[in-house]
């Protein structure tokens, strides 16, 4: 297995979770399970072969709280807690550039992989496939294939939206997360991103800006992202069924 860094970015505002409104943890710090959402993800990546460090980019704010929480686990790959920016497209790049600043590459290009932080039942045999294949590809996600049939809507005012086709789901995948990329890709996708002001919510639409094809990788309906409180008890039971 190639060398390779993983970017778990946990700087999100968790609005969906209600955080910023309930004075409650954000969605990396809750507690779930005995340990916070963000801990289960990061034991997932954990010694995977050829993972030479792990990236954190967390909120000011949260810092001290992460930094506490990965020194009480001591894992066995390195994990740095750095300061995120307000959208994940930042917090991503901070770390690139911090990847690129200490010297960690050595002339190489190696692997960066992006998991989402709460997202913590991905299989590990999943993350080494996305890390198999990008070898190859250089540029590569984990999605699954749609199995409901979808529809593409006109927004409309109210709750009524006019549908305006209906996709071919055989050629729509749902995107999921580890995306991985060989470094020097993505951070020229990011400086095309910076220089046009696009913006995107995963790595995978910078990398398709900037004109690169990206390959998919089979995903898992277990590996799922908690995003709203009813998610809570059933992460409780995932959990509780993998203990």
């Amino acid at each position: 297995m190639e060398k390779a860094y993983a970017i778990i970015p946990a700087a999100g505002l968790s609005t969906r979770m209600g955080s910023t409104t309930t004075g409650q943890a954000r969605k990396p710090l809750i507690e779930v399970g005995g340990a916070p959402i963000l801990i289960h993800t990061l034991r997932k990546w954990d010694g995977i072969p050829g993972l030479a460090a792990i990236y954190v980019p967390a909120r000011a704010e949260d810092l001290e709280a992460i930094a506490a929480c990965v020194a009480e686990e001591r894992f066995q790959t390195p994990v740095r807690v750095l300061e995120g920016g307000n959208a994940r497209q930042e917090s991503v790049w901070n770390a690139l550039e911090e990847i690129a600043a200490v010297g960690a590459v050595a002339g190489a290009d190696p692997l960066i992989a992006v998991h989402d932080a709460v997202r913590p039942f991905v299989a590990r045999e999943t993350i080494t496939a996305a890390l198999t294949a990008a070898e190859r590809h250089g540029a590569v996600i984990v999605a699954l294939p749609a199995v409901d049939t979808v529809k593409q809507v006109e927004r409309s005012a109210g709750d009524s939206n006019r549908i305006t086709a209906t996709l071919q789901r055989e050629r729509i995948v749902l995107a999921q997360t580890p995306q991985v990329f060989r470094l020097s890709l993505l951070r020229q996708a990011y400086a095309k991103a910076i220089e046009d002001g696009f913006h995107a919510t995963d790595e995978a639409a910078l990398v398709e800006h900037f004109g690169h094809d990206v390959f998919v990788v089979p995903g898992s309906a277990h590996n799922w992202k908690i995003t709203t409180p009813a998610d809570l008890p059933l992460a409780q039971i995932f959990l509780s069924l993998l203990a």
